[in-house]
């Protein structure tokens, strides 16, 4: 994607929506809104970078409702001709083609390199990636499994979602709040794999969700490290113009 001056690109992820409950996830959402409005005035491209929703399922012809106004918003943001690219997170991964159709965005499953200007970005949402963890990459394997998934969709939507809601509620209730809590270069596997994968790829840029705290590492002389934040407590983005990338504070 070549950049026309003034026009910039942002990156942002974890909005969790419908957790804790539907209040404060209602306020969230309009911060959002309020947030990708003014985005677009001057945006090329928007990444949400995993975990919009705090559960997400399509069966063939019904979704979850709710949160039809960052939907409204993101249909505009598309329609403007604003390139718009959506990865799935852990808590969404079970995203098929309905964003794709409604919105027109470019679903990414997995993690990608884009060339940005003459910025190399290597993008995702993190989740299941580098050493460790692989309590959850077993249940990934299941969750991702066509038969586990076609299974699930044969449960009506009232049982199957509200299934999902409560077990993603008592594995937040599990984790508290680890994921906020920065462990150090060597122990953030987010990092770790950065550092490796820097060896094989030519990126100047490694971003990405999944762990809810905002960073700006530098993790060798010509590549950077960013982690998002989320928008339950930071209201955190990047943001990039072709030659800077800076990671802010959404205060509006």
């Amino acid at each position: 994607m070549e950049l026309v001056a003034g026009k910039k690109v942002y990156f942002l992820s974890d909005f969790h929506l419908g957790a804790p409950n539907e209040s404060t996830s209602r306020e969230r959402e309009d911060r959002l809104v309020r947030f990708l409005n003014n985005a677009k005035q001057d945006a090329a491209a928007i990444f949400i970078v995993g975990d919009i929703f705090d559960f997400w399922f399509e069966y063939k012809t019904v979704v979850p409702k709710g949160f039809v106004r960052l939907l409204g918003c993101l249909a505009q943001i598309s329609d403007a001709g604003i390139a718009l690219h959506i990865f799935t997170g852990n808590h969404d991964l079970w995203m098929k083609d309905y964003l794709n159709k409604e919105l027109n965005a470019q679903v990414h499953f997995d993690p990608q390199i884009f060339k940005l200007g003459s910025q190399q970005f290597f993008i995702g949402h993190g989740d299941g990636l580098g050493p460790g963890d692989k309590g959850y990459k077993f249940i990934k394997k299941i969750f991702t499994n066509s038969i586990c998934q076609f299974l699930f969709r044969w449960l009506h939507p009232d049982v199957g979602i509200q299934l999902a809601n409560y077990f993603s509620g008592k594995s937040r209730a599990k984790t508290g709040s680890s994921d906020e809590v920065f462990l150090g270069e060597d122990k953030e596997w987010l990092i770790v794999y950065s550092k490796q994968k820097a060896q094989e790829v030519d990126v100047d840029y490694f971003i990405f969700g999944h762990r809810h705290f905002a960073i700006d590492l530098a993790i060798n002389e010509s590549t950077r490290y960013i982690n998002l934040g989320d928008w339950l407590k930071l209201n955190t983005y990047s943001v990039f113009d072709g030659e800077q990338l800076q990671l802010l504070e959404w205060k509006g």
